[in-house]
């Protein structure tokens, strides 16, 4: 990362998030400052010891002295303590409001910007790029702050001591940065024992994106949010403990270098020999230098840290400044239903990133309280048309109506509201039964979910499971049938009781015993309602009002089952596939 881009990057982190804790950072300062100023003091009250004690033999310099390293050891200690657990806490408050933000962020997005990028991108945003940015908090901040008053104290003492012997010491300090170098590569250890931590929330963050359209469809974006913070929370209270933890177990740094002490050595006896310098003078230098070896070794790692971290805060930043393509403005009205008749007028749409048209002029009208079914080969266009119905895509060209009003006019919360969904792809959380069907109306009572399910026709199977509607399904549902799913999805379908109704092959990949009765449960649930469908078995939607053949995009044919068995080649061949499949 370049320069201007490292320090603005680092400004905005700091401004946005570290500022508010400036208070706890100052009293972090001050006790770098102090633990520094202790360290400097260990190394001055050995030239003292030494003379008052050892040369001199002064009895009550004896008790005074040892008492004073003591006290200095004790106050470092506690300070350099206190410090960290402030910038630890610190850290930590930065990432759980980094991530609060970013799972915001994510649940507000529209599908274009969710399905632009890889889920496990996301994932990497919400874990690795923040656990960077803690580290450079945590860590960088703390180590940055301590080490360099640290160093510029015991620079001092040396100087004091013995002038031209701390040249030689600024001379061989740059080697020990050499092999600090070398102790960046134990950092990634730390990586490891991380994962175990946010490994708990990541098949969760997992499930939210899979689950984008019906979370939305659902209007469970400020319900998900709250789940999410909560999960959140618990990251943050167990990352404290954790490094609560770490701090007992800070490992010593390695010793200098043989070569290094050696060298020290010989020009220092040379000095002692011709007078230049006293013994306790060469104890107390020996001591400073020694203890400047540490803050330079760190300090030759903190230039990673911080790029580190400004490079994760960078990758988080973009993901929140990104504007969503479809967003409400203030001048949106609530959608006022009537009769729940849907128009596309002219409506033409291509995916980003393609010249293709997806669809292309497609003109449709479901009067309310009917049936119209879209059919066509795979990839013709027909969930494109369904996906632009709640918005989770806009038309590059056209309008879409209902009851007269332009979607794009209409609050998405009222669009969605009216608006239930039943695909074939199923998003099922790992909770129970009842949870994930009053997922479509937490507001509901026991007595409504019990109705939808007996008219989803879904009671009879929930009965036999270990724990009824209290069985925990596993993750996506994975503990149940593909048509027991289905008639889950129905009936939180039956428990919104929107008046719209899209079904994306509803009974697709389904036995004929199970298609028998999520098909009788599809007829209860669009009975006088407006329905779009997308159907996969023909067999299915030869009672719709209205079917619609597509084909590359554009419509072909229109009209009843009977109509098109005499007038469209394309549907006549689905049609005689089916029935000699």
């Amino acid at each position: 990362m370049k320069y201007i881009e490292l320090k603005k990057t680092l400004l905005r982190l700091f401004n946005s998030y570290v500022r508010r804790y400036f208070n706890k950072l100052i009293l972090s300062l001050i006790l770098s400052l102090v633990v520094a100023g202790s360290t400097g003091a260990i190394a001055w009250l050995l030239d003292p010891a030494i003379k008052k004690i050892f040369v001199d033999q002064d009895k009550t310099m004896m008790m005074l002295i040892p008492i004073a390293i003591a006290l200095t050891f004790s106050i470092k200690g506690a300070s350099l303590y206190a410090a960290r657990i402030i910038l630890i806490n610190i850290s930590n408050n930065v990432v759980k409001n980094m991530q609060t933000q970013l799972a915001s962020c994510i649940l507000k997005s529209d599908i274009n910007t969710i399905e632009s990028k890889h889920s496990g991108k996301y994932i990497a945003h919400f874990f690795y790029d923040v656990g960077q940015v803690a580290s450079l908090v945590g860590s960088g901040i703390l180590n940055l702050m301590k080490d360099s008053f640290t160093l510029v104290v015991l620079v001092g003492v040396m100087f004091y001591q013995n002038w031209n012997l701390a040249l030689f010491a600024m001379i061989m300090m740059p080697m020990a940065a050499l092999v600090a170098k070398s102790l960046g590569k134990r950092i990634n250890k730390a990586v490891a024992e991380s994962a175990k931590i946010e490994g708990g929330i990541t098949s969760y963050l997992s499930e939210i994106i899979k689950g984008t359209r019906m979370i939305k469809i659902y209007q469970q974006e400020n319900f998900e949010f709250d789940r999410s913070s909560k999960k959140i929370d618990e990251r943050t209270n167990i990352q404290i403990k954790i490094g609560k933890i770490l701090i007992r177990a800070t490992p010593i740094m390695e010793c200098l270098t043989g070569i290094m002490i050696a060298g020290f050595i010989y020009y220092s006896g040379s000095m002692i020999a011709s007078g230049q310098m006293q013994i306790n003078n060469f104890f107390s230098f020996l001591t400073a230098m020694m203890l400047a070896y540490q803050p330079i070794r760190s300090l030759a790692t903190i230039s990673m840290l911080f790029n580190q971290g400004a490079v994760g805060a960078n990758r988080v930043f973009n993901i929140l400044d990104a504007q969503p393509n479809i967003k409400e403005i203030s001048s949106d009205k609530n959608l006022n239903i009537k009769k729940g008749n849907v128009i596309f007028d002219k409506v033409s749409f291509s995916y980003p990133n393609t010249q293709e048209q997806a669809i292309e002029n497609i003109n449709i009208t479901v009067e309310g309280g009917t049936t119209v079914a879209l059919v066509g080969h795979s990839g013709a266009g027909k969930s494109t048309i369904m996906n632009l119905l709640p918005r989770f895509y806009d038309p590059r060209q056209g309008q879409i109506f209902i009851d007269e009003q332009n979607i794009r006019k209409i609050k998405l919360s009222s669009l969605r509201k009216n608006i239930s969904m039943v695909s074939q792809d199923i998003i099922l959380f790992d909770d129970t039964v009842q949870a994930n069907i009053a997922y479509a109306n937490m507001n509901a009572s026991e007595k409504q979910i019990m109705e939808a399910c007996d008219l989803a026709a879904a009671t009879e199977f929930i009965d036999k499971l270990p724990k009824k509607f209290e069985t925990i399904i596993g993750e996506n549902g994975i503990k149940l049938s593909g048509g027991q799913k289905q008639r889950i999805s129905i009936a939180r379908a039956f428990l919104k009781n929107s008046p719209i109704i899209l079904l994306d092959e509803a009974t697709s990949s389904l036995d004929a015993e199970s298609e028998e009765k999520v098909q009788n449960a599809v007829m209860n649930l669009t009975k006088n309602k407006t329905t779009l469908v997308i159907a996969h078995r023909l067999s299915t939607i030869i009672r719709a009002n209205k079917i619609i053949v597509i084909n590359q995009g554009k419509i072909t044919d229109v009209g009843t089952h009977k109509e098109l068995l005499e007038n469209s080649i394309i549907y006549k061949n689905l049609y005689s596939k089916q029935l000699s499949a």
